[in-house]
């Protein structure tokens, strides 16, 4: 697990040379990265300047408290909802860029993958294809997320163990789910479903966390993600061709 995690950290750092070695590559990657910055941005700016009707929405069962404790709920559920919403909000970059970004992303991965010997009879995904599997995918993932989030978000009111191992777990779970988001242009070009994927990359969970973990950690710099997403797709097709051509002994 541990070597597998620090290749998987060397695929990241390998994605960033690859796509760094073509100013067309960056310019490529970091554009639909830009228009969904904008619109996370916008909803962010949203939901912070509503924060305090959300969570008066959110405590109506505390409307028969005194005033304190209706208070003490409201913060404590507008403080809930801006953390879960942080927590998905990597994963949520990640899908809307791809969606968004599809054709941009599918170039990139071309070229990496043709520097890599290339793709017989692969699929041409196209701008509409990629958005609709895109959105499939990423409904599953957030859903699946929002899973793990609730039973993660009662531990964290555990002493000791709610202020170290959740925050941990809670990463890891949603970076897995982001290297499952990463490699999705390559699977789909070879006529892979969704279900495959998992399958797949569940057979090296380690290889997977240490390129989306630490891609996971990055995104949450404001702006990094407008060129780790590229490096990290460029790193995503690394790990499939590797992996769906059977090469996992230097995967």
């Amino acid at each position: 697990m541990i070597k597998d995690f620090g290749a998987g950290v060397g695929l990241l750092l390998r994605g960033f040379r690859l796509v760094f070695s073509s100013p067309k590559r960056v310019l490529v990657g970091a554009l639909p990265a830009v228009i969904t910055s904008v619109l996370l941005m916008t909803g962010w700016v949203l939901l912070l300047t509503n924060i305090n009707s959300v969570a008066d929405w959110l405590t109506g069962f505390a409307d028969s408290w005194s005033g304190t404790w209706k208070g003490v709920a409201e913060v404590a559920v507008g403080i809930s909802v801006v953390a879960a919403v942080l927590g998905l909000s990597v994963l949520l970059f990640t899908a809307i860029t791809l969606m968004i970004g599809g054709p941009f992303y599918e170039y990139i991965s071309e070229e990496v993958e043709d520097e890599l010997g290339g793709v017989p009879e692969a699929e041409q995904i196209g701008w509409w294809r990629g958005f609709v599997v895109g959105l499939r995918s990423t409904l599953l993932l957030v859903a699946t997320s929002i899973a793990f989030a609730i039973p993660l978000f009662v531990c964290g009111f555990i002493p000791v163990v709610g202020q170290t191992v959740v925050p941990v777990l809670a990463v890891c779970i949603n970076g897995y789910l982001l290297g499952i988001e990463l490699t999705g242009i390559p699977f789909t070009r070879r006529g892979r479903s969704f279900k495959q994927r998992r399958k797949i990359l569940a057979t090296r969970r380690g290889l997977v966390l240490g390129l989306a973990v630490p891609t996971y950690l990055l995104c949450l710099v404001p702006l990094a993600a407008l060129v780790v997403i590229p490096a990290a797709m460029a790193g995503g097709t690394v790990l499939s061709h590797r992996l769906l051509n059977g090469d996992r002994a230097t995967a």
